[in-house]
């Protein structure tokens, strides 16, 4: 989402095919992806709201139609591959083959999520010394040991964030 909404739409090339590419702010997509983060089902939320921000110019009703069509365009392929997959993958899963190639499937999905955390924060500053390099630090290390060593739930955490982040 990040290479389609936030960097394409800048690049010389497809802006000469497209003019009217659908840009989004990359602080946009950053707040969007952070927010769902604390609502269950992320990447139809992160759909829902790309959908509501590529549309944002044209007025409320068609951003709420935005919305629903990133929900709809998300949602409909696994849908529909798991209702006519379903029958079949009973069977498939009694096979030692293709249970092994869910581990390796699994190992894989974790290294594209590590890879793609990464890749959102290649623009954050954190090896620098200035104010916004040291809170962006503090945030995420805060973050980190209140997920993993306290109870406090993660919406909460969430909307400290959002208020750190409006603050500074």
């Amino acid at each position: 989402m990040l290479d389609q909404y936030v960097v394409r739409p800048t690049s010389e090339s497809a802006l000469k095919k497209n003019p009217d590419l659908i840009k989004v702010d990359r602080e946009e997509l950053l707040t969007g992806a952070g927010l769902v983060r604390a609502i269950p089902g992320p990447v139809f939320s992160i759909a829902s709201f790309m959908g509501g921000i590529a549309l944002k110019k044209e007025g409320p009703k068609i951003q709420l139609f935005g919305c629903i069509i990133g929900s709809i365009a998300i949602f409909l392929p696994s849908a529909l591959l798991v209702l006519f997959f379903f029958p079949v993958w009973q069977n498939l899963k009694k096979y030692v083959v293709v249970a092994r190639a869910l581990e390796g499937i699994n190992a894989t999905v974790v290294g594209v999520m590590i890879a793609a955390t990464l890749f959102l924060l290649k623009d954050v500053s954190i090896l620098s010394f200035t104010q916004s390099g040291i809170i962006n630090v503090a945030v995420i290390a805060g973050t980190f040991f209140l997920l993993n060593y306290s109870k406090l739930p993660t919406p909460f955490i969430v909307l400290v964030c959002l208020l750190l982040g409006f603050l500074f």
